[in-house]
């Protein structure tokens, strides 16, 4: 969008200030906001689209969320540093049932969430048109190969650099036995190279309400949780992998935190995450 494209002429002088402010790298807003994000194109261009993300408002907010509660009792927990966050940034949340991403979606405050795009296989929902359709108008969905092909390689970096934020679920699928699995790097990667801070985000009671196998959410309006955590940035010199097991310990510690206020107290042992 034209307001967001710096002049050429700006960006020295704008990376210079950034390089020599040290506070900076605290920041939770993305660098690219003080470097300018990238012209968008035309594969880039729907994801920022103020039509479809006023589309999307009605249909996350109004019709989605009537559903989602009408099924299960959701409660919302956001840290005040959230809604500090502007510009591009990496969602990072344990994956336990298909109520995930659109929990996340509209739980997430709007202005933080407007243009949220959530990955989603490319064989499955962008070969068939109204599943294209339904991903893109309520998930702002963009396509990622399981094929090997490699066809959209890169583009959840794209995204990034054009000002849209991305969900990720860096366990990979789906949990089957209700215990959270490793976290693959690649999210820490890509928020690193990129200059995007993460929020981590946990979900509690998804699996217990809809366990892998279920199309629907058990009878009863089961309890579920949704709770953002603070953002993070990548430490000087640190590793992905370390940033990746940092961002899953702030996951783990916002599940365990805020499993009994969720679900009740524990029946048994608690499981190692």
């Amino acid at each position: 969008m034209a307001g967001n494209e710096p002049e050429k002429a700006d960006k020295p002088a704008k990376a210079d200030r950034t390089a020599q402010n040290p506070r900076h790298d605290q920041s939770v807003s993305s660098r690219l906001r003080s470097l300018g994000w990238d012209p968008l194109d035309e594969d880039t261009r729907k994801y920022r689209s103020r039509a479809r993300a006023a589309l999307r408002f009605v249909l996350q907010r109004g019709l989605f969320r009537g559903l989602v509660r009408a099924n299960v009792t959701q409660t919302v927990t956001t840290a005040r540093r959230v809604k500090a966050v502007r510009g591009p940034f990496v969602l990072v949340a344990n994956h336990t049932s298909h109520l995930d991403a659109p929990m996340l979606a509209e739980g997430l405050p709007w202005a933080q969430a407007r243009y949220l795009s959530t990955g989603v296989a490319a064989d499955y929902f962008f070969h068939v048109w109204y599943k294209r359709l339904f991903v893109r108008l309520l998930f702002n969905a963009y396509p990622i190969d399981r094929d090997g092909s490699r066809k959209n390689s890169g583009f959840s970096r794209r995204l990034l650099r054009s000002g849209v934020p991305i969900l990720v679920f860096p366990e990979g699928g789906r949990q089957k036995t209700g215990t959270m699995g490793e976290f693959k790097p690649g999210a820490a990667a890509l928020a690193s190279s990129v200059g995007v801070p993460i929020i981590p985000a946990a979900l509690v009671g998804g699996y217990e309400a809809m366990p892998k196998g279920r199309s629907w959410p058990k009878p009863g309006r089961p309890p579920v949780g949704v709770v953002f955590g603070d953002p993070m940035m990548a430490r000087d010199g640190e590793s992905v992998v370390d940033y990746m097991e940092r961002v899953r310990a702030a996951v783990v510690d916002l599940y365990d935190t805020n499993y009994e206020q969720i679900l009740g107290p524990r029946t048994g042992p608690r499981e190692e995450q």
